[in-house]
């Protein structure tokens, strides 16, 4: 502690006491009319305040102050009002919290945020039980638990054939949206154009903007919301740095053919334009192949693959996360993670790890589960009378709801969770322009099977045409 030169020692060693000791003190001092002052070792504000605190102390044990004037309280000036970074103006509260609160208010059956009511495998929390109980409970190597780096590139190279350096080219994150944020911190500067397709998960839209980048468009349209080729050769331009894809695709759950990426990725080589690959959900590709960008020649290394734990295994709250990339991005991206967040979670890296080492037979397993689950919901909505769209990944389906008469998807929405008692979420959030998607709203069938046939049910009884 530094010791101010200008005080004795007795006024040292009072500083030291704690602070209840100190004001018994002081309030004696001034009681007994001790000529201590307080200018030794306070601000004049901070004397000014004690003093008060001192007088009305006296008055209350019965000392006269009739001769004394009245303090007076000083004016404070008003505080000024808040204001939100520019940068963020424009982002209100999520989409999702919105309709969170309102399914809390009107009881509906959450089908909206893309979260599990089903807990993950039993094998995966008894690692992170034993990892706490081991003492793994400290901070981690910013860049991930050597046995996590390990299980990621294993894991990594037997679905796309590919040797990675654990050491050099991972960095664990706090959840994918984590290394979006680092991915894009780290390798965008101010001005750079990076290529989203919209709807896009809007965690892309606000840290391209904090970034400061400049966000180009290519809208991906129903029924099949393939890419429109010629749209996104016009959009790559001199300044055109990256290109943000997302697939299997939230929210339409559209899986990007070969013939797509091969197309994206002749036009980034040709461009000198780079890759950013979100794969939360290659595990859950259902009637097509999980291609991963870095996999197609000379791909590797001008892409950065972005990956998570919790929608394969159904632990969204752990937050675990990664980012396989090659040593000259890895840099950037741990540039901007290690003051992100430093570092993540250390027992539950060491769970992850046991979990990317689990069977094939979990992953068959986990399809044919969401197969199901799937197709209770869709045949429901169909049944109900919705426009249903093809969803071969992800865990959500996207549907037309204008057969239903309500002006936009918000409007539609709140209906549904007002007098229908069921949640979704409009898609209008997640484009630049709204416009583009106020006809569609998402569902998400992540839940148990009780779950999605009681949805279903309320909309047969309740959802009518307006």
């Amino acid at each position: 502690m530094f010791l101010s030169p200008s005080l004795s020692s007795s006024d040292h060693v009072m500083l030291l006491r704690p602070f209840s000791t100190f004001r018994r003190a002081l309030l004696s001092s001034s009681l007994s009319n001790t000529p201590r002052t307080l200018g030794s070792f306070a601000s004049h504000s901070t004397k000014t305040t004690l003093m008060a605190s001192i007088s009305t102390a006296s008055t209350e044990k019965g000392a006269s102050s009739t001769d004394q004037e009245p303090q007076k309280q000083q004016q404070q000036p008003p505080a000024r009002p808040l204001q939100v970074a520019k940068r963020l103006e424009k982002f209100k509260t999520t989409i999702f919290t919105q309709m969170s609160m309102l399914a809390i208010k009107h009881g509906a059956v959450n089908l909206g945020q893309g979260f599990p009511n089903f807990d993950g495998p039993n094998f995966v929390k008894e690692a992170a039980i034993q990892a706490i109980r081991e003492g793994k409970n400290q901070y981690a190597r910013g860049y991930g638990v050597p046995d996590f780096n390990s299980a990621i590139v294993a894991r990594f190279g037997k679905d796309t054939g590919l040797e990675v350096d654990p050491e050099k080219e991972v960095t664990v994150t706090s959840g994918c949206t984590e290394a979006i944020a680092a991915t894009i911190l780290g390798l965008i500067n101010p001005g750079d154009e990076v290529i989203l397709f919209a709807p896009f998960y809007d965690s892309y839209e606000a840290t391209l903007s904090m970034a400061g980048a400049k966000i180009k468009c290519i809208t991906l349209r129903p029924p099949d919301f393939s890419v429109p080729v010629d749209e996104l050769k016009s959009a790559i331009s001199k300044n055109t740095r990256a290109v943000l894809i997302n697939t299997p695709h939230n929210p339409t759950g559209k899986m990007f053919t070969r013939e797509e990426l091969e197309l994206i990725a002749a036009l980034c080589i040709e461009n000198d334009v780079l890759v950013f690959t979100d794969e939360v959900y290659d595990k859950l590709a259902f009637e097509a192949e999980h291609i991963s960008m870095a996999s197609l020649p000379g791909m590797y290394e001008r892409t950065v693959t972005m990956n998570s734990l919790g929608k394969t295994f159904s632990l969204t709250g752990w937050k675990i996360g990664w980012a396989i990339a090659p040593e000259h991005l890895t840099w950037g991206v741990r540039q901007a993670h290690s003051f992100l967040t430093f570092a993540t979670s250390t027992p539950m890296q060491w769970a992850a790890a046991a979990a990317l080492r689990a069977p094939d037979s979990y992953y068959v397993e986990l399809k044919r589960d969401y197969m199901a689950k799937k197709a209770i919901l869709v045949e429901g909505l169909k049944a109900v009378g919705f426009v249903v769209y093809p969803s071969s990944g992800t865990y959500f389906v996207v549907v037309d709801h204008t057969p239903f008469g309500l002006e936009n998807d918000v409007a539609f929405c709140e209906y549904l969770i007002k007098e229908v008692g069921v949640v979704a979420i409009p898609t209008s959030v997640f484009y630049l322009n709204p416009e583009e998607g106020k006809n569609l709203v998402r569902f998400t069938f992540c839940k148990d099977e009780d779950t999605l046939k009681a949805a279903v049910q309320r909309m047969k009884q309740r959802l009518r045409k307006i």
